[in-house]
């Protein structure tokens, strides 16, 4: 964990220094206002050099941090509770929800009803989707595992049917907009719109110290949950709302990342074990280090072009997907 700690802290401050006009490390040090860069040689930072920092980097560092912590540890939850190892935060037609409602904003309203109008309709379509997925999952007589996971396919494919149709239907002007928040990104990172990421850290970390017992639990299969008094239904209800409000509120500001739910905590748990308490804050740390890793190569491998940073992390995937099928064989 100490050396997570360590690799991100020097991956956030690479975050800050790479980009269309590279800035020494002692001017970020010095914006920052740390004491180890007041030194009475150095000269004052220009206004324009401290807003790159301050304003525009910053956030970018922050919200790529929050997401890859959050979605890891949201992929993390899902795979215990469904007992699925291919569980993820968009294989249950969150992604797919959020995306129709970005994209209904991006062909038919515009820039009509302001900056908030793109995050918040997206944050309503995930919670929308999550709400169908519940209910049709509530409405079935047996409710396991796999019942959860086919009602979110379904709504998945439904709400990835109405995206389809917007963008083919709407203003061909913003196809360019739609490919790029489909591919995920940072560039809406900005002081004011974090909060959401926050909100969505505060509400896993608080499930995560309430429950990890329970999830525990679920380790040892189903009738050892049971056997504990622990009511299954309830438990897969509470984590996949959470995972839910916290996955639109993270999709609402980034577009659609995939695949970090599904690698990171494979990739911890041969480090930590599959107990909670230790698995969730290694795997939000690593989630953050492998976000903030796909950043900066977006940033960088077709500089000054930034790449879609869903692309980055689709690749990984891709050959993370493969190593699991030739390990097993």
């Amino acid at each position: 964990m100490a050396a997570l700690l360590l690799v991100l802290l020097a991956l956030m401050l690479a975050g800050v220094a790479v980009g269309s006009t590279a800035l020494p490390v002692q001017q970020i040090l010095q914006a920052l206002g740390l004491p180890m860069a007041q030194d009475a040689a150095a000269q004052p930072l220009q206004p324009m050099v401290e807003r790159i920092i301050i304003d525009l980097r910053l956030p970018r560092v922050l919200l790529a941090v929050m997401t890859g912590a959050g979605l890891a540890m949201v992929g993390a939850l899902l795979q215990t509770t469904t007992r699925n190892d291919l569980a993820d935060p968009f294989l249950f037609g969150l992604s797919s929800g959020a995306s129709a409602g970005a994209v209904l904003v991006i062909t038919k309203l515009g820039d009509q009803l302001g900056g908030w109008a793109l995050p918040l309709a997206a944050f309503a379509g995930g919670v929308v989707s999550a709400a169908l997925v519940m209910l049709l999952y509530m409405q079935q007589r047996s409710r396991g595992t796999e019942r959860i996971i086919i009602s979110g396919l379904a709504i998945s494919f439904l709400f990835g049917a109405i995206t389809n149709y917007l963008v083919f239907a709407g203003d061909q002007r913003a196809a360019s907009s739609i490919l790029f928040w489909s591919l995920g990104g940072l560039g809406l990172a900005a002081w004011g719109n974090l909060w959401l990421a926050v909100a969505a850290i505060l509400l896993l970390a608080g499930f995560a110290a309430m429950r990890w017992r329970a999830l525990d639990a679920l380790l040892g299969g189903e009738q050892t949950a049971i056997s504990l008094g622990i009511n299954l239904t309830r438990l897969r209800v509470e984590v996949f709302l959470c995972c839910a409000f916290a996955t639109s509120a993270l999709v609402a500001l980034t577009g659609v990342i995939g695949f970090i739910g599904l690698m990171v905590p494979h990739l911890v748990r041969p480090l930590c074990g599959v107990r909670h308490r230790a698995l969730l804050p290694m795997t939000a740390l690593a989630g953050a280090v492998l976000l903030m890793s796909g950043d900066l190569l977006s940033r960088t491998l077709l500089a000054p072009q930034e790449l879609p940073i869903g692309i980055i992390t689709a690749g990984l995937g891709g050959f993370f997907v493969l190593g699991i099928l030739f390990k097993r064989d």
